[in-house]
């Protein structure tokens, strides 16, 4: 009995709707590299782009009833991945995506009372950073059983772009790349649609250089920029994935992963005549579990769909809380390809924050929504 081809075409689609209901995972987690494209034979070329729309906004702000809009901003996750067979057993891959970033824009009524704290102001209105991941993963697979086994393993270079804007000045750091690497095994027997891997991306610690453009403190410090500088590290994570085959065109699939967020507690920058600062976080670690079913409807179409659950990594410095994904896409052989669509709406838990645990005012939040559409297109060679 023949159980879901995943060379059909199935995996890319799993990992297109993967990453969509990833989009709103706990901490700053964004896009993953798209590393499950060297199990496919041959040269395969994919690419795509995420759209998140999160709708955060605060319930309540120092004991008052907020107001202010929604201060998560909408973003957007590129995607790209091309892969050639060196020889037989060895397949090697270049990947790009951004695997973290994070975007707030915060309303009048919490700049007031973040400026209301003498003990722990911030006084920056917007804060915004990207990263943008380049690697470089080969898979060296060998007979096994009934099925193979592949060993994962490459490098990658992450850079770092942070701004934060704010009515005395705005504080621009950035990090031209620093190294990471991605170690994995993986087991696949493709007559039963059947693969389990266990895959290991290291943390990266971003030094960063840059300089903070005075407003308010022109008369102070002058009206030409200064200097500034930082660090902070990104986290490791560990992600176990699993899925196989249950009857002729269905398909089952899980994973469970781990990122270790406790590793950002601060961000720390100084800024020339202005000393030492941080942006505190004080998070927990977060674990993502996802489970999902896909069919094929035809020749040309297939489908899947998941439910993800995302712990909260916040401690009480801001509000970072469980999420719940439902997540759907459809996968078409349309030309020469295969072109990928999903969809995803998360709800999001209410939380708090307080002064007393590291955040800059007192606040809660309510049940919030996140919306992400996705899309992508492959060529296989």
């Amino acid at each position: 009995m023949k159980y879901f081809d995943m060379r059909t075409g199935f995996l890319s689609l799993a990992v297109l709707t993967a990453c969509v209901t990833g989009a709103n995972a706990g901490g700053f987690s964004m896009g993953e590299a798209d590393t499950d494209i060297l199990y496919q034979d041959g040269t395969v070329i994919s690419g795509g782009v995420i759209y998140v729309k999160p709708q955060v906004k605060y319930k309540t702000i120092s004991g008052v009833k907020a107001t202010d809009g929604a201060f998560s901003d909408d973003f957007a996750i590129p995607s790209f991945a091309a892969k050639t067979q060196i020889f037989d057993p060895l397949g090697c891959a270049f990947t790009y995506t951004q695997p973290f970033g994070g975007s707030s824009n915060y309303g009048a009524q919490a700049q007031a009372a973040d400026h209301a704290v003498p003990t722990a102001p911030n006084y920056y209105s917007k804060k915004k950073f990207t990263t943008n991941e380049y690697g470089l993963t080969c898979a060296l697979h060998f007979d096994a059983g009934p099925g193979r086994l592949f060993l994962i393993g490459g490098g990658f270079i992450q850079d770092f772009d942070y701004n934060a804007y704010s009515y005395y000045g705005n504080l621009h750091l950035k990090d031209d790349g620093s190294l990471g690497y991605r170690l994995g095994v993986g087991y696949d027997i493709p007559q039963y649609a059947m693969r389990a891997q266990l895959m290991y991306r290291s943390a990266v610690k971003q030094k960063t250089d840059g300089d903070f453009t005075p407003i308010a403190l022109a008369g102070f410090i002058g009206s030409s920029a200064v200097s500034a500088n930082g660090t902070g590290t990104l986290p490791q994570s560990v992600k176990l994935s699993l899925q196989s085959g249950i009857a002729p065109d269905w398909l089952v699939y899980g994973s469970v992963k781990w990122t270790d967020w406790s590793v950002l507690q601060t961000l720390d920058y100084n800024i020339t005549y202005l000393g030492a600062q941080h942006d505190a976080y004080y998070w927990k670690d977060g674990w993502t579990v996802q489970t999902g079913v896909g069919h094929k409807f035809s020749e040309k179409v297939s489908g899947t769909v998941n439910v993800t659950w995302d712990k909260g990594v916040s401690s009480g410095a801001d509000i970072w809380t469980d999420t719940w994904t439902l997540g759907a896409g459809a996968l078409v052989k349309l030309g020469p390809g295969e072109l990928k669509l999903g969809g995803a709406v998360s709800y999001i838990s209410g939380g708090s924050q307080y002064i007393v645990d590291g955040a800059n005012f007192n606040a809660t939040t309510g049940t919030n929504w996140a919306y992400s559409l996705g899309g992508g297109y492959s060529i296989k060679f």
